[in-house]
C-alpha cells in the first residue's frame, strides 16, 4: 500500500468573508482546473453530510462527501469514487493572513494499492492540479 499527501497554499488579497463565500459554495467550482460541471447528490447543500459529483473535461467523475465543516475556517471531504485511490481525505482551510489578505491551504492524505510508479505519477498530477486550481481561485479576486 502506498500513502502520501499533497499540500498547497495561496495568498489572496481579499477579506475572509468574500473568499469563504466563494469556496464554501461547494457546487460552484468554476475555479477548479478542468471542471466541467458539479451537482449535488441529495438535498443537503452545505456542511457535514453534503454530497457532490464533480465531472471533469476528460470524462471522469468524482463523488465527494463533506465530513467536516467550520464556517470561515475549513471544510473537509472524502472522495468515495472516481479517483485511482483506496482512500482520500482533503481539507480546504482559510485563515486571515494580513489585514487585507487570506491564506487558503488545500491539503490531502491518501492511499492506494497501485504500483509505486502509478502512485508517484498521481501524486505529481494532484500537486499540479491543486496548484493550478488555487491559482485560478486567486485570479477570481
Amino acid at each position: 500500500m502506498n500513502s502520501g499527501s499533497v499540500k498547497k497554499s495561496v495568498i489572496i488579497d481579499s477579506d475572509i468573508e468574500k473568499v469563504w463565500l466563494k469556496i464554501s459554495k461547494i457546487s460552484k467550482l468554476d475555479w477548479l482546473e478542468s471542471q466541467k460541471s458539479t451537482k449535488f447528490l441529495g438535498d443537503k447543500k452545505s456542511g457535514v453530510g453534503a454530497k457532490r459529483l464533480i465531472s471533469f473535461e476528460d470524462g471522469s467523475d468524482v463523488e465527494e462527501h463533506i465530513v467536516g465543516w467550520k464556517s470561515k475556517e475549513y471544510f473537509s471531504y472524502i472522495a468515495v469514487s472516481g479517483l485511482p485511490l483506496d482512500a482520500y481525505h482533503a481539507t480546504i482551510s482559510i485563515e486571515k493572513n494580513k489585514s487585507k489578505s487570506v491564506k487558503i491551504t488545500w491539503e490531502s492524505f491518501f492511499a492506494s494499492k497501485s504500483t509505486k510508479n502509478e502512485f508517484e505519477e498521481f501524486v505529481k498530477f494532484l500537486s499540479n492540479f491543486y496548484a493550478q486550481s488555487l491559482k485560478n481561485l486567486k485570479n477570481e479576486f
